[in-house]
């Protein structure tokens, strides 16, 4: 995929406890639509979750995870055949087996930490991996999670991965900071304000930030009330090099993209 222009992935969580939309899409009809409706707006990038990973959250079995999402990406690529579908996992037998269906992304929120086997299994599929920071599980996340200093801190995390598929002959990495994944409302708003610092890597930045509670904590509301929150972290992120937004709302996410794209 080209990123010379940024990207917009849609979120469709097929689990039934996520934060924002969890339930909404597990009947198959309101699941194809809503990948109807994200294609139509713009989505470039459909991201499929089995698992929710909300602080709090714990992991769900493997075997629940692919009950969740192997038929999904069935339905969806037969219906919607040049959708570019990425999947949301951090166990290396799933990516295998979804690449194997025809999706062309995985997105790990683990950086390869929860599955020892996923860098070997990535170099192999050769398809783009969002690599993500997260300091903990789901589960602990937000225990007290501390920073020497947390762009740093994450950055040198990422070296050290990148350093390692690089051993494994393997370059198509993408990063991802984590906001709210093992970070305090002021680590997440200090990773916005300095995300041009992840330039220095030479990888595409995804930032996942859609109605998180960085944005209803502060502003004292709910998720469902902070899509222009949402909109004002998403311009920031694209202004300091961000080059794909993972979002709930994507007609809005494009028109921002659009705007921004005007002053390049």
């Amino acid at each position: 995929m080209n990123f010379s222009f940024s990207k917009i992935m849609g979120i469709l969580n097929l689990t039934p406890d996520s934060f924002y939309d969890g339930n909404r899409y597990l009947a198959e009809k309101a699941m194809l639509n809503r990948v109807e409706q994200m294609l139509n707006e713009g989505a470039d990038i459909i991201d499929i979750g089995g698992f929710s990973s909300r602080p709090g959250s714990e992991l769900v079995t493997q075997d629940e995870e692919s009950k969740r999402i192997f038929p999904a990406i069935e339905k969806i690529l037969y219906y919607f055949p040049d959708a570019y579908l990425s999947v949301d996992t951090y166990r290396s037998r799933i990516a295998m087996e979804v690449v194997d269906m025809g999706v062309k992304m995985i997105n790990d929120i683990s950086g390869g930490e929860l599955d020892k086997n996923m860098f070997k299994i990535i170099a192999k599929l050769q398809v783009p991996y969002v690599m993500m920071h997260m300091q903990g599980i789901p589960e602990n996340m937000q225990d007290n999670p501390e920073y020497y200093d947390v762009v740093n801190d994450i950055m040198v995390y990422f070296l050290k991965k990148i350093d390692e598929l690089n051993q494994l002959n393997f370059d198509k990495i993408i990063i991802d900071p984590g906001f709210g994944f093992g970070k305090t409302l002021q680590h997440n708003f200090e990773i916005l304000n300095r995300l041009d610092e992840f330039q220095l890597l030479k990888k595409p930045v995804l930032v996942g930030m859609s109605r998180k509670s960085m944005f209803y904590k502060l502003l004292q509301t709910n998720p469902s009330e902070v899509l222009n929150a949402t909109s004002v972290g998403h311009t920031i992120a694209l202004l300091k090099g961000a080059k794909i937004l993972r979002v709930h709302d994507v007609k809005e996410a494009v028109e921002v993209v659009r705007i921004i794209e005007q002053l390049k």
